[in-house]
């Protein structure tokens, strides 16, 4: 039993295959690199900073109603 690609299979090749909409390639030296790491990795702290805020709101709120029905 072989598969064979059918024509609805195949890959789509868009219309504008002949223009190219993307920028063109710059070459980054190493220093563009690091730096744009550091703020790709700021980010990620600054968002998981974020969701640790969150947790920690939830997390209280939890303990006072625990405190609550232990109260009870």
């Amino acid at each position: 039993m072989t598969a064979q690609k059918t024509a609805d299979q195949a890959p789509q090749k868009s219309a504008t295959s002949g223009q190219s909409t993307r920028k063109p390639w710059k070459k980054k030296t190493p220093v563009d690199v690091v730096l744009e790491q550091i703020d790709k990795l700021r980010n990620d702290v600054a968002e998981k900073e974020k969701e640790l805020n969150q947790a920690r709101r939830q997390l209280q709120k939890l303990e006072e109603v625990r405190k609550v029905l232990e109260s009870t």
